[in-house]
């Protein structure tokens, strides 16, 4: 008998996999599909914050600012493993923003959104604090310090969908919705595998167009509705460059145009800096940072360090695609970043729900709007409630000042372990990193090393429990350890997967993973 779905989703973004986590733990019997790799579009191309967004309050959006914020505790409550606190330092350039008006958005920053854990702001002097040294010296003499968090993106996505195949959903990567038939009381999506070309038909009582940069194509060729274009594409792009400065505190600056972008540390031994602003036409898989955007970022950066930012420094780029809601917003930088749903369910006709922009920060609570939506024509959510900001994503069911705890008890247990590949560990996947490690008790027993603490074991757990398939899966999105492996150790990684004999998860002979 053929599966009938409550919920078919598609796209494997952050907010596809975010309402497929929230459905299944409310007892509905969803499926989602992605044309390409978990996260393999905007969701892992952010600056990588969870945040209210301090240059959303001068676009008085409140609201959203509002949520995110409250937000903020509660994702690190239930990802410790993937999303730690930070403080950013502002300081206070000459002729731009005065500093009242500083000091009054960061007020209102520290008291809108319930901040319980989260250290409060304060006013930093830069001649003496060491968060002026790296600085031009004698241009920065005043700053203001806040706290918010950091999320390693791609993660958070592949652990939401973790959780949902873990709790029933089917979960379908490489696999694109090509057509479909709209009835009274169902869907018949036709879905294709993209590695071999075959397609079968699955049916569902409702389905989430949660395509990201690609919903509005989706709405028009697959599931063939003639929408006009609610989708305002924006490019954001970042550059990875060496280490510029020792402490543990982030950046964020102004620029004389109003954009603001980030210096934030990364992966130890880098500093991530963007984003910007600017519309994007095309395809949104095409996206790359470009020369101009390189050459913005660079100087731009180089307004504020005393050490100047140049494109030979930059060791990595990356780039992607915000879909922002489309209301006619003027300059790219203002355009909205809260999101939209919109239901199509008139009497009938199988409902259909679309969802516009959004950001990582808020895709829980998303997730949650969306289901409200959808309750009336899915009888199984009456009476449900939301329930995902109380049950940690897999492998953060530790507190959230364990941490380093963590570590402990994984360099204890795995004493061959050295701290640095404990901590990478720890940080990818909690408590889960514990299933990784099993019984080895050597570092070979862990299998081949691709370079960089890489191994077998580890390379084998993304294939079969994360949907892994390429070497960029797990050098760009599961991890960041492109940034360290060199082109042999790319090419052994990629021969050893194409030859591995496990069945990845993925693809259409796949089922609940």
């Amino acid at each position: 008998m053929e599966t009938l779905y409550d919920l078919a989703i598609i796209g494997g973004g952050v907010n596809g996999c975010g309402i497929a986590r929230d459905a299944t733990g409310r007892g509905l019997k969803v499926f989602l599909c992605e044309q390409n790799d978990l996260a393999s579009g905007t969701s892992s191309a952010a600056t990588k914050l969870i945040h209210g967004g301090l240059r959303y309050l001068e676009h008085y959006e409140f609201r959203l600012v509002r949520e995110a914020l409250m937000e903020r505790e509660v994702l690190w409550g239930i990802a410790p493993h993937i999303i730690w606190p930070l403080r950013f330092v502002l300081p206070y350039h000459k002729g731009l923003r005065p500093a009242w008006m500083l000091r009054l958005g960061l007020f209102l920053y520290d008291h809108l959104g319930g901040r319980k854990r989260l250290p409060a702001t304060r006013t930093l002097d830069l001649t003496r604090d060491e968060a002026g040294q790296p600085l031009k010296p004698g241009e920065f003499t005043k700053g203001f310090e806040y706290s918010d968090c950091w999320v390693d993106d791609a993660r958070m996505v592949a652990l939401n969908a973790r959780d949902a195949a873990d709790r029933g959903a089917t979960v379908m990567t490489r696999t694109k919705a090509v057509s479909a038939e709209r009835g009274a009381a169902e869907w018949a999506l036709t879905l294709q595998d993209k590695t071999t070309g075959t397609t079968q038909v699955i049916r569902a009582k409702a389905v989430v167009n949660a395509a990201g940069p690609w919903a509005g194509a989706v709405l028009n060729t697959a599931l063939r509705i003639n929408a006009e274009a609610k989708v305002r594409l924006v490019q954001g792009s970042h550059i990875v460059v060496p280490k510029i400065y020792e402490h543990d505190r982030c950046y964020i600056f102004q620029n004389a145009d109003g954009r603001i972008f980030f210096a934030i540390p990364y992966e130890q031994d880098f500093t991530l800096i963007g984003t910007t602003d600017r519309d994007y036409e095309g395809d949104p898989a095409a996206v790359k940072a470009s020369d101009e955007e390189i050459g913005y970022i660079c100087r731009s950066a180089t307004e504020y360090f005393a050490k100047p930012v140049l494109p030979t420094d930059i060791v990595w780029t990356y780039s992607g695609v915000r879909p922002l809601y489309d209301k006619g917003d003027g300059a790219a930088q203002a355009a909205t970043r809260d999101y939209v749903l919109e239901l199509e369910g008139e009497s009938g006709r199988a409902p259909l729900l679309s969802v516009f922009g959004g950001k990582l920060t808020t895709y829980r609570r998303l997730a949650e709007h969306a289901l409200e939506l959808l309750q009336p024509h899915l009888p199984a959510l009456k009476g449900n409630v939301g329930w995902t900001g109380r049950s940690a994503l897999p492998g953060g069911d530790f507190p959230i000042d364990g941490f380093d705890a963590l570590v402990d008890s994984l360099r204890q247990g795995w004493p061959f372990l050295t701290l640095t590949h404990a901590h990478r560990l720890a940080r990818l996947y909690g408590t889960t990193a514990r299933t990784i490690l099993g019984d080895a008790r050597s570092l070979d027993a862990l299998g081949r090393d691709f370079g960089a603490t890489l191994t077998q074991a580890e390379v084998d757990h993304l294939v079969r429990t994360e949907w892994a398939e390429t070497a960029d899966d797990i050098l760009w999105r599961r991890t960041k350890l492109g940034l360290r492996l060199g082109p042999a150790q790319v090419r052994a990684l990629e021969t050893y997967l194409n030859g591995v004999a496990s069945q990845p998860v993925g693809g259409l002979a796949s089922a609940t993973a």
